[in-house]
């Protein structure tokens, strides 16, 4: 790229009117010309910008020209700047001896005698300028590649400098594929824990609402065996003196009973029993089990026990936590060789967050573990041991339910349950229930002794239940108590019988019956007759309904020994209408 500096032609003919001539000759042919005064003057206006030079070899033969002659031999490889040189007539080289010496000092150097016409000398001035500009052509282009040269050396450093940390680079890129690989693998790890957790939690979910769907039915019905077996067994003791009759009635009454623990375990299980809870010292409640323990075990192992002092009091039902350990212990026996030691420990235990299902949430809680050294589980039977009727015993030596039972329990109760196992080295079973501060107390709400007390004189039950058989055998039972009994079938024929009579002195209702339920009756009872007690009889209910009503008004089915005579005696010892007594209202 050019300006007007780089293309003008510089004039320098000290002597006459030849500057002015040349001169006006260029400018009038469009060229740009400049007159210098002197070597001096024209050696730095070349410096700043040419095209072209005119001199006079008068100028050259008289002036010291060694800084001329030096610029001109240090020119860039691109310039080789011309010079046009006029000469007097006949000055050539073959008559001018200095010319040789001039061509050698400026290089690119053409000769023009004076005088010249224009033409001459606009022709020549003009090819000096287009081979100037061929010159300044060449300079750019080589600039340009030295430029792309030095783009080159830059990108040759950078890719050297590449080069020497590509291995440093690939080790660290390999480190942090290899840390999101690992994260990757923990997520789908974790996702798959999860997955594997709800499926799990969904079919205990399903158990429990089968559990729950017929539990009352089937309570119903054992309740109807097992009285119809207690009715025969004290109708003919005559007729039952035959061995094998007798036989077949305590079959009858063990095969029902078992049901009703089956379905209890069940219950249990899916979180849907009724528990009474109270503050229990476990370290009590472990020892005087000790006899119990050792009887059901039998003497094929021995029991350690590793009680904590200061042990927190926990929050549970203690008859419920007697069952859980007795069959913990039972499945410890099972899994240990002859001569083994089943250990039972208490302590107090604050946990962090649960990392499995079955675990409590966090919080303080007290500990109770049955601990074994038997033979363990591996990792796919400790995935299942949860599951409820899984189990590696024996056909007929486990219903599968005792850790279904356990869990279940404890998850009511407020706390979870750990299992530590390894195979060939024993399992540890640790149930975490929830610590309370307050003190514990008796039960002394009713007489669970078993002895009968004699009824009060001319008291009337009004029995409802829709389920004539379990009436029939229930209202029975009441007789031989030495109650009265009246019988419907419906909360609403209560209702109205109750408009009618005025001289009912408790009220026995089923829980679940169809349209008004056994709830929705006792509020219209008291509502209506607030001075009339009401009692439950359930094979099964909701737990947040059962909450609200309290143990001693609630007689579970099947009935199982005086628990029946013995909860009608005490809430009618307690409240008596015809002595004017008043009832505790229900919490609505």
């Amino acid at each position: 790229m050019t300006d007007s500096l780089s293309e003008r032609a510089l004039i320098l003919t000290p002597q006459g009117r030849d500057s002015f001539v040349a001169t006006r000759i260029l400018q009038e042919a469009g060229l740009i010309a400049e007159i210098c005064h002197d070597l001096t003057d024209l050696m730095e206006k070349v410096a700043v910008g040419a095209a072209v030079a005119v001199l006079t070899d008068d100028t050259i033969q008289s002036a010291d020209i060694k800084d001329l002659a030096h610029w001109v031999s240090s020119q860039p490889t691109w310039s080789d700047f011309p010079f046009v040189l006029l000469t007097e007539q006949g000055g050539g080289l073959e008559r001018n001896p200095a010319a040789d010496r001039q061509m050698e000092v400026l290089g690119n150097v053409a000769f023009l005698e004076r005088p010249f016409h224009p033409t001459t000398f606009i022709s020549v001035i003009k090819s000096a300028i287009r081979a100037r500009k061929r010159q300044y052509e060449a300079r750019s282009r080589l600039e340009e590649l030295h430029e792309s040269e030095g783009h080159a050396r830059r990108a040759e450093i950078e890719l050297r400098a590449l080069n020497e940390t590509l291995e440093a680079r690939v080790v660290e890129r390999t480190r942090e594929i290899d840390a999101a690989n690992r994260q990757l693998l923990s997520q789908i790890e974790e996702r798959e824990r999860v997955e594997a957790t709800l499926q799990q939690m969904q079919r205990l979910e399903a158990v429990g609402q089968l559990t729950s769907g017929v539990a009352h039915d089937f309570n119903n019905l054992l309740t109807v065996v097992l009285g119809n077996v207690e009715f025969i067994e004290k109708k003919d003791q005559g007729t039952l003196s035959e061995p094998t009759l007798k036989q077949r009635l305590s079959h009858m009454r063990l095969a029902a009973e078992r049901g009703a623990k089956l379905t209890s375990q069940l219950l249990a299980f899916s979180r849907r029993q009724h528990l009474d809870p109270k503050p229990v010292d476990l370290n009590d409640a472990l020892a005087q089990m000790s006899e119990l323990l050792q009887s059901s075990l039998g003497g094929s192992v021995q029991i350690k026990t590793m009680f904590r002092s200061a042990l927190w009091r926990a929050l549970v039902d203690p008859s419920q936590i007697e069952l859980v350990v007795l069959n913990l212990a039972i499945n410890a026996r099972d899994a240990s060789p002859i001569g083994s030691t089943i250990t039972l420990e208490t302590g107090n235990a604050t946990l962090g967050p649960p990392e499995k299902p079955e675990e409590p949430a966090a919080g303080d809680y007290v500990m109770v573990a049955v601990s074994d050294n038997g033979s363990g589980m591996t990792k796919e039977v400790l995935a299942k041991a949860f599951e409820p009727f899984f189990t590696t015993k024996e056909i007929g030596k486990g219903s599968g339910l005792g850790l279904s039972q356990a869990l279940g329990f404890a998850k009511q109760s407020g706390g979870g349950i750990r299992i530590e196992s390894r195979v060939g080295e024993g399992t540890s079973v640790r149930v975490y229930l929830p610590r309370t501060a307050e003190m514990g107390f008796e039960n002394t709400a009713a007489d669970s002794s078993g002895a009968i007390r004699r009824p009060l004189k001319g008291s009337i039950i009004l029995l409802v239940d829709d389920d004539h058989a379990v009436r029939e055998i229930t209202a029975s039972k009441l007789r031989e108590y030495g109650y009265v009994v009246l019988e419907v079938g419906s909360g609403g024929a209560a209702l109205d019988f109750l408009g009618e009579e005025s001289n009912i002195d408790l009220v026995l209702l089923d829980f679940a019956m169809p349209g008004m339920n056994g709830m929705e009756v006792a509020r219209q009872v008291h509502s209506r007759f607030p001075t009339i007690p009401v009692l439950f009889i359930t094979g099964y209910v909701d737990q947040a309904v059962l909450a609200d009503i309290g143990e001693a008004r609630i007689i579970k089915k099947p009935f199982v020994g005086d628990e029946l005579a013995t909860k009608v005696h005490a809430a009618l010892l307690k409240t008596s209408p015809r002595s004017g007594g008043k009832v505790l209202p229900l919490r609505r």
